[in-house]
């Protein structure tokens, strides 16, 4: 089974057994929803723990969370730097053309005339689009948008991209 990342435990909070979460999710108040159930997996352990979120709310840039059976600050110090992962088989469908990190990630890139740029490496959150961090086999990484004046095609399963390159944005 496939796990994927939705946030990191990077301290307690108060004595009630709430832990602060880093979230990496586009989706927090779904991820993190009264009654899901979460992998959490301690620092280098290699199965989880099974959690469900018993208390969820949004405090400065963290999410506070609680799990059931949990109910104070020594059940969960240890859970400290852990990280919280959702199940493959829980991924929610997405609308058109949008896509998750995991599937965009590794994809080869090529021009609209069949010239191989490189493979997606990493994805850059602006606020107004992704940037995507390809990086060729040789040379200086591109930074292409992702907006629809450039990728024209993504197909995940093949892990292909098509991009239309504009001018000045393929540096060379």
């Amino acid at each position: 089974m496939e796990w994927f990342n939705v946030g990191k435990i990077v301290n307690t909070h108060g004595i009630r057994g709430e832990v602060r979460v880093m979230s990496r999710t586009d989706f927090p108040d779904e991820r993190f929803a009264v009654g899901m159930k979460l992998g959490l997996f301690k620092p280098d352990a290699k199965k989880p723990i099974m959690v469900t979120i018993a208390s969820h709310r949004q405090h400065k840039n963290f999410e506070l969370v609680s799990f059931e059976g949990y109910p104070n600050i020594n059940d969960v110090q240890e859970f400290k730097e852990s990280y919280l992962k959702i199940a493959e088989h829980n991924l929610t469908e997405l609308e058109d053309h949008a896509y998750y990190h995991h599937e965009i990630l590794g994809c080869s890139v090529y021009t609209t005339e069949g010239r191989e740029i490189g493979k997606v490496s990493e994805i850059l959150e602006t606020g107004a689009n992704d940037v995507w961090e390809v990086t060729p086999s040789e040379g200086k990484k591109h930074y292409i948008p992702y907006i629809e004046d450039v990728v024209k095609e993504v197909d995940v399963d093949e892990k292909k991209i098509v991009i239309e390159a504009m001018e000045g944005l393929l540096s060379e």
